[in-house]
């Protein structure tokens, strides 16, 4: 299988993705972000019933290049969408 080619320019939208993808899909973007000096990103995980928005939030929680995070502003998602500030 191809590896998708995703623009890596602060936001990531993670309705096209496999839940599975999850773990390694955040790291690599996160990783990939922080080479083009991006330190803000948005990920969209819409809003559901929340199970996405947990996982990814528990998986921010744990990541090394991760300062912060929060649910993003109305007009960028609102809680369907995590802000993250990487350090």
């Amino acid at each position: 299988m191809q590896p998708i080619q995703i623009p890596i320019d602060g936001v990531l939208d993670l309705h096209t993705f496999n839940p599975k993808e999850l773990p390694d899909l955040l790291d690599d973007y996160i990783k990939a972000c922080r080479q083009k000096g991006i330190l803000s990103v948005r990920i969209i995980h819409g809003k559901g019933m929340g199970i996405l928005k947990a996982r990814v939030h528990s998986l921010l929680s744990k990541h090394p290049m991760v300062a912060g995070f929060k649910d993003a502003s109305e007009s960028s998602g609102g809680w369907g969408a995590t802000v993250v500030v990487l350090c």
